[in-house]
């Protein structure tokens, strides 16, 4: 199972804005590079991204959660 990290401090979304979908579900499959979420940083986002490519697992953090830099998001299988 493989972690994807936040790379900085910020506010961690699951979705683009609150009427979309989040970018992925329990059971999505992941390639290297999709988006998972989003980081707000002084209302600037910086898209997220998956290292290595599997299965969406979960999200380890609620969407508008505050998040520090290596604190775990999500886990891909």
């Amino acid at each position: 199972m493989a972690d994807i990290q936040s790379p900085l401090p910020g506010i961690f979304y699951h979705q683009a804005s609150p009427e979309e979908p989040p970018y992925k579900t329990p059971g999505d499959a992941v390639a290297e590079g999709d988006v998972i979420g989003l980081i707000e940083v002084m209302k600037t986002f910086i898209q997220v991204t998956a290292e290595t490519a599997g299965t969406f697992v979960k999200y380890t953090v609620d969407s508008a959660a505050p998040v520090m830099a290596g604190d775990t998001l999500a886990e891909v299988e």
